[in-house]
């Protein structure tokens, strides 16, 4: 049996490809600019895609492609659509737009398609699930509304990405987590496999106690996930659960250290570790990954 080819993985020729999703008989527009072909547009002429998941774009980063843009100029052109009276909307390529702007271009290279709103958000959403790096949260939201806009099932949905129904189900289960325990998938305060693991723990106020275990503690995935058996095995309930979770630090943290702990964590953009012993007296770690990281660190905290 032939194995149906993936929407995503083949998404590239679908968007070079003129003969695909074309709205209208006239591939033809004004001047140079063919539906299918690379044409150089004016980037005030060109709006945001309002499809976009993608809602954070970190600035360090996009400076950093401004500046390759400057040098060597945009490798991939972007992908946009026809509006009319000479406008166009991004279907995908919107951190190239951006830093485009950053490095002050005024024209740049655009693929040009003529697409209902329908299938541009089946393209915009699928072009960013496959090749962002979206948050675990942003990817549950993305197949959420590839669901309910474009009336996808489980199955269908997992044909069109080349992905299992299980993956998913599992991204989709994120969005049943308390919005504090979804914030801080999205700010990197906890990974995905903690995010799994707090979705089978109990019922929200539970989910929100171990969430704040894990930040006080610095719970790893699997200790996270041997304390939520050991609940389960021994009949605890929510009202104990903070108690059963924070017996794995003999001095736990005050609400108030926690706060300041996640608060620190966003504002640095890295992992912050603050022990105590029973005199009160302790550490705070600042981790970072390179020479570069140390330094916004020290810059931030000036």
């Amino acid at each position: 049996m032939t194995k149906k080819r993936a929407l995503g993985k083949g998404l590239s020729a679908l968007l070079e490809s003129a003969s695909t999703d074309i709205t209208t008989s006239n591939n033809t527009l004004q001047g140079s600019q063919t539906v299918g072909s690379i044409s150089s547009i004016s980037i005030d002429k060109i709006e945001a895609n309002p499809f976009n998941p993608r809602t954070n774009f970190e600035e360090d980063a996009l400076k950093e492609l401004a500046s390759s843009i400057k040098e060597h100029g945009i490798i991939q052109p972007l992908t946009v659509r026809k509006l009319g009276r000479d406008k166009f909307q991004l279907i995908s390529g919107e951190r190239r737009y951006r830093a485009s702007q950053l490095a002050g271009l005024t024209e740049v290279p655009c693929y040009i398609r003529i697409a209902k709103d329908s299938t541009m958000l089946e393209m915009a959403l699928v072009e960013n699930i496959q090749r962002e790096d979206l948050n675990a949260i942003e990817v549950g939201l993305s197949y959420q509304r590839l669901i309910d806009e474009c009336n996808f099932t489980q199955e269908k949905l997992g044909e069109k990405l080349g992905k299992s129904r299980s993956n998913i189900t599992n991204y989709l289960r994120l969005l049943k987590l308390p919005a504090k325990v979804q914030i801080g998938v999205r700010e990197g305060l906890i990974s995905m496999g903690h995010a799994r693991a707090l979705v089978s723990a109990g019922d929200e106020k539970t989910q929100e106690e171990l969430f704040t275990t894990v930040l006080t503690d610095n719970l790893s995935v699997r200790e996270l996930e041997d304390l939520i058996k050991g609940n389960k095995t021994t009949g605890k309930t929510s009202n104990t659960a903070s108690k059963t979770a924070t017996s794995t630090q003999a001095y736990p943290l005050s609400n108030n250290v926690v706060d300041f702990k996640v608060s620190l964590a966003k504002k640095l953009n890295t992992k912050i570790d603050i022990k105590a012993n029973k005199k009160g007296a302790g550490k705070i770690v600042i981790s970072f990954k390179s020479q570069s990281d140390l330094e916004k660190i020290i810059a931030s905290l000036k």
